[in-house]
């Protein structure tokens, strides 16, 4: 067994838990491996071991590691999600290449992809970025520009609303943790109460997995656990 596949094993050992804690199933969590800064290969590794689910932050990184991986895993289902600041200079590529974008916080963006989707390859699924903890260094849009900003993301064409994505400010705390993530949960309950349809609750990493989890999570995203340390973190 390779060393990533042992790591996703372990991973896979971590959301169990939580799910059963939290009396919910394994389905309800979906695991995001955040492949940034390493290699096609690693990538490929974690394929062999049954992941198909990728993050990606860097878009020219993610470009070549998605054709390094496409070529030599053409018949694989592969989903690469970007979860990295988006530039409006990068929108085109980044709405031709992925399955899902995690970091939408503006609307110009939203407008972007939208208009750059090719219709092929059906709705792009989007997620709203939330400053849930207030941070200046942090993106997201603010708990008061969410309702709006929602409202019109979700009157896109080829674009599909399907919920939020929030990094809180790190602490060890985990009460702390699991009340910056029950403010996300609220925040995703207003909006579904005001008729938006969505499913998708997308926190939680590497340090702050269960209580995430026990507060909703459906999309865990999960990097150096996986494939080990990165120099940027």
């Amino acid at each position: 067994m390779s060393i990533i596949a042992g790591n996703l094993q372990a991973v896979e050992a971590t959301i169990t838990d939580a799910v059963k804690a939290s009396e919910r199933t394994r389905n309800d969590v979906q695991l995001l491996a955040v492949s940034k800064t390493f290699p096609a290969q690693a990538v490929l590794d974690a394929m062999a071991a049954g992941q198909l689910a990728f993050g990606e932050n860097y878009l020219q990184e993610a470009l070549d590691k998605i054709a390094s991986v496409a070529q030599a895993q053409p018949d694989a289902a592969v989903e690469w999600h970007f979860i990295g600041p988006i530039q409006s200079n990068k929108t085109r590529p980044i709405a031709a290449s992925f399955a899902w974008v995690h970091t939408v916080e503006r609307l110009k963006i939203a407008q972007r992809l939208s208009e750059q989707r090719p219709p092929e390859l059906g709705p792009l699924n989007i997620c709203l970025q939330v400053n849930i903890s207030g941070e200046a260094s942090k993106s997201g849009a603010t708990p008061e520009e969410l309702p709006g900003l929602a409202r019109e993301v979700a009157q896109l064409p080829n674009l599909r609303l399907r919920g939020l994505m929030a990094i809180p400010e790190p602490t060890t705390d985990i009460a702390a943790q699991r009340a910056a993530f029950a403010r996300v949960r609220a925040l995703f309950d207003a909006l579904r109460a005001d008729g938006l349809e969505m499913d998708t609750l997308s926190m939680g990493m590497s340090g702050d997995l269960a209580p995430a989890i026990a507060e909703g999570a459906t999309i865990v995203r999960v990097g150096s656990a996986i494939f080990g340390k990165r120099d940027d973190t």
